[in-house]
């Protein structure tokens, strides 16, 4: 494989991605967070992608226990949606990796288009296990009325207190509202320039930046310091920054010798700022 930077920290090679990982050793990644060029939607320096041979590296390359999160979406063809989001999760399945969630990526800010459906605005992200999940580190969110009293106010048409009492007391009335929860699946992010990330030049060298908070939270939720964070197609380099700025081994491949060098960048330019406390 051609090596594109190395270090303790960070290796990116340049290259086919079937190719580079087939000369992996097996069971090396304990997470993979990618976001594959899909559906012609986007031109990727004219590169394109062998996705059956991808998909089954990634599943000899995942530890047991380990996690992929598949980002995508599905293009428009005559009128029908492609279904190429969901024929590509089942694929996972038949080569033995467990479908654990179907996660919801929202994009606050989605560009408007003129046409009969309504605004394209998500994206799926496949959240695959190869046998028994192994990390889980739940996110949480704030509680809507922390700390108040849960009156069950909203529960019209019971008559008493005691009847509240019986039919809720289960549901938490009376009792002080907690301060947070687990989230959704459903994970909503501003994107574009500004919001996926403040990296200077990244937008007008690649077209598809996802946003380093979308990458870090995943990175949080399935990972641990010290794990190995792959992106088999790492563009801009965005999963592996955010890998290196949690704590976390970044492995990355890109087969355009332009967005290896970008990622490297972006990588390295984060880990002189965060060595210098720079926030």
């Amino acid at each position: 494989m051609d090596t594109f930077y190395r270090s303790d920290e960070l290796n990116i090679y340049c290259g086919d991605c079937v190719k580079v990982m087939s000369e992996m050793p097996s069971e090396l990644i304990d997470l993979t967070v990618t976001s594959p060029p899909y559906g012609n939607l986007r031109n990727y320096n004219g590169y394109s992608f062998d996705f059956v041979a991808v998909a089954q590296e990634l599943y000899r390359l995942t530890k047991q226990g380990g996690v992929v999160v598949w980002i995508i979406g599905d293009r428009v063809v005559d009128g029908s949606e492609t279904g190429i989001s969901f024929q590509q999760a089942l694929f996972f399945k038949e080569v033995g990796f467990k479908l654990h969630d179907t996660m919801i990526y929202e994009k606050l800010n989605g560009m408007p288009l003129n046409h009969n459906r309504y605004e394209q605005k998500s994206e799926y992200m496949f959240v695959l296990v190869k046998g028994s999940l192994t990390v889980f580190n739940g996110l949480r969110e704030p509680c809507v009325g922390a700390g108040k009293v849960n009156t069950g106010g909203a529960r019209v048409g019971i008559a008493s207190r005691q009847e509240r009492d019986a039919n809720f007391g289960g549901w938490g009335y009376g009792k002080p509202i907690k301060q947070d929860k687990l989230r959704s699946n459903v994970w909503k992010y501003y994107t574009g320039n500004g919001h996926s990330t403040t990296d200077r030049g990244v937008f007008s060298s690649h077209p598809a930046v996802f946003p380093e908070a979308l990458a870090q939270d995943h990175i949080l939720s399935w990972s641990r310091e010290g794990d190995a964070v792959f992106d088999p197609m790492c563009g801009s380099g965005t999963t592996l920054k955010m890998a290196l700025l949690n704590h976390r081994k970044a492995i990355g491949v890109d087969i355009s010798e332009e967005y290896c060098a970008l990622s490297a960048v972006r990588c390295l330019r984060a880990l002189s700022e965060k060595s210098k406390g720079v926030k």
